[in-house]
């Protein structure tokens, strides 16, 4: 499982960004990934589409239910969690 070129370059910048407003740069793209893909991702999509670890995937994924811009989702006949972005509190210009 790879991203695209475009969903890459998304990821990076809105971590770059994120930095700038004093926010974890890895949880900024937890978020930005979360967006791009439009679906629901496991921790273990996660951990493997930004190459980083279960304890840093868990916690970012935490705090951005924290500050309600992700939620979990159960999905039927599957024991994994799932996460998926809150569009609505994003603007896109």
């Amino acid at each position: 499982m790879q991203l695209s070129e475009a969903k890459e370059k998304y990821i990076q910048t809105w971590g770059t960004l994120a930095t700038n407003w004093g926010i974890n740069r890895t949880m900024a793209q937890v978020h930005a990934l979360l967006l791009a893909e439009g679906k629901p991702l496991s921790t273990d999509e996660v951990m493997q589409l930004l190459e980083i670890s279960r304890g840093n995937a868990n916690m970012n994924l935490r705090n951005l239910m924290e500050w309600g811009l992700v939620r979990k989702e159960l999905m039927k006949g599957d024991r994994k969690e799932y996460f998926f972005a809150e569009r609505e509190y994003v603007v896109f210009i």
